[in-house]
C-alpha cells in the first residue's frame, strides 16, 4: 500500500536531521518476528547452510519465477562465481559499465578477464548497449549490465548482442530487488542474476550476504559447489573452491523481509514520485523508462550545480551522497587498462553532476517535501 503523505506543517527549525538511512526503522516494524527467529537459531546451534538458507534460496527462485538459487557471502562473489561457472578466464574480455560500484570489474579481474569499459546513458544512467556493440572482440566472452539505483537497463537490446555474438549474460541486480524490465523481474533474464543483501539494500539483512538465480542447471551446480571448497561429499573436494556461505540469521531476516520487499518499493517509488514533483523543474531528476518498474534503491538527481546543492543540504542537516565520483576507468585499480580521461565523457559527467538523496520506505513524505524544497532553494540562492 502506497505511503499517505502527511498534511502536517512543520517549519525548517522543527526539522530534524535527515540521514541518508535509518535501518532501526524497519526493524522496529517486525522486531517481534526477528526476535522470535533469531531466539530459534541461536536456540538450534545450527549458522550456516541451514533450513532457512534453504528455504530462502526456494523462496527468491520462485518470485523470480526462475528455477534456481544459491545464497551465497555477497553479490561480489555471486558476480565472481556466476563468471567462474560460466568459464570466463584469463584473456577473455567482459563488457561492463565503469559507471557503478567497483564488484562487477573485480569479478572480472577475479577470473583473469579483462574488463572493457564503454559508457552509459545520460538518461537512466545504465550501461548504452550502443557501445556494447563497438567493444565487442573475438575475445568478448559476457556482458555484465547493471540496473544501476533500481533502474532495469536496456535487456532485450542486450540480449540480442548477446545472441549475435554467443556472448554470456550476468545480470549486477545488486541495487535492484524487486525491479521488472517488461513485466519480467530483473535477474532472471541472462544467463545469470547476482544479488546483494548488503543492509542497506531493498532487500537487505543485518550484515553481509548475497545470491545467484539462474535457469541453467549447470551454472546452478557448479556456483553451489564453489560456494563451499568445491564440497561433493564429506571431504571430498572435486575441484578449488571458495567460502561463500550464506548463514542462517541473515537467510531468516531475508526471508522475513522478502514478504514485504513489493510494498517497501512501492512506498520508495511514492516517495521518487513526490520528490520530483517538486524539484523536477530544478533538476534533473531520476526517469522511469517505458514498460519498466524503478525501485530507486537510490533517488539519484543530476547538476551542474552539484556541489553548491550538497553544501546548502549539508547547512540544513540532511545527508546525500555522490555516487560515484570516479567513474572505474580512471580507478587507481585499473589504471594498467589505459583509458584516460575523456574516453567516456557521459560517466565522467554523470560523476561530476550526481546526487543521491535520501530515500528509504520508512522516510517520513514531510521529510521528502523539506529535502526537496531545500534542493530548490539552494539553486536559488
Amino acid at each position: 500500500m502506497p505511503i499517505q503523505q502527511r498534511k502536517e506543517n512543520k517549519t525548517e527549525q522543527e526539522t530534524p536531521p535527515v540521514q541518508m538511512l535509518d535501518l532501526r526503522a524497519q526493524y522496529e516494524s517486525l522486531r517481534q518476528e526477528i526476535d522470535a527467529v533469531l531466539s530459534e537459531i541461536l536456540s538450534s546451534g545450527h549458522f550456516v547452510l541451514g533450513r532457512h538458507v534453504e528455504s530462502l534460496e526456494r523462496e527468491v527462485a520462485e518470485y523470480h519465477g526462475v528455477k534456481y538459487a544459491v545464497g551465497l557471502a555477497s553479490c561480489t562473489d555471486a558476480l565472481h562465481l556466476s563468471l567462474r561457472a560460466l568459464g570466463i578466464k584469463e584473456g577473455d574480455e567482459v563488457i561492463t559499465t565503469p559507471f557503478t560500484f567497483i564488484a562487477a570489474a573485480e569479478a572480472i579481474a577475479y577470473v583473469g578477464a579483462t574488463p572493457v569499459f564503454t559508457d552509459i546513458d545520460p538518461k537512466t544512467l545504465n550501461i548504452d548497449p550502443s557501445g556494447i556493440k563497438k567493444r565487442v572482440t573475438a575475445r568478448t566472452k559476457a556482458i555484465i549490465p547493471v540496473h544501476l539505483f533500481g533502474q532495469p537497463a536496456d535487456m532485450d537490446e542486450i540480449m540480442d548482442i548477446a545472441r549475435q555474438h554467443g556472448l554470456k549474460v550476468v545480470e549486477d541486480c545488486a541495487q535492484a530487488f524487486g525491479a521488472k524490465y517488461k513485466n519480467r523481474h530483473v535477474a532472471g533474464i541472462g544467463d545469470a542474476g547476482c544479488y546483494s543483501f548488503y543492509p542497506s539494500k531493498n532487500l537487505g539483512g543485518y550484515g553481509d550476504g548475497g545470491m545467484m538465480i539462474t535457469n541453467d542447471p549447470e551454472i546452478f551446480k557448479k556456483v553451489r559447489l564453489l560456494r563451499n571448497h568445491g564440497t561433493t561429499g564429506p571431504y571430498k573436494h572435486s575441484f578449488i573452491g571458495y567460502n561463500s556461505r550464506l548463514d542462517e540469521i541473515q537467510a531468516a531476516i531475508l526471508r522475513i523481509k522478502l514478504k514485504h520487499i513489493d510494498t517497501y518499493n512501492q512506498n520508495r517509488r511514492t516517495l521518487a514520485e513526490l520528490y520530483t514533483s517538486i524539484i523536477g523543474n530544478s533538476v534533473q531528476c531520476p526517469v522511469e523508462m517505458p514498460d519498466r518498474s524503478h525501485v530507486f534503491h537510490q533517488y539519484t538527481i543530476r547538476s551542474p550545480q552539484r556541489e553548491k546543492i550538497r553544501e546548502s543540504l549539508k547547512k540544513s542537516s540532511i545527508s546525500s551522497v555522490v555516487y560515484y565520483p570516479v567513474p572505474l576507468h580512471l580507478q587507481e585499480a585499473f589504471k594498467n587498462l589505459g583509458y584516460r580521461k575523456g574516453d567516456l565523457v557521459e560517466s565522467e559527467t554523470a560523476a561530476r553532476e550526481v546526487l543521491s538523496l535520501p530515500v528509504y520506505p520508512e522516510l517520513d513524505p514531510e521529510k521528502v517535501r523539506f529535502i526537496a524544497e531545500a534542493v530548490v532553494k539552494a539553486l536559488n540562492e
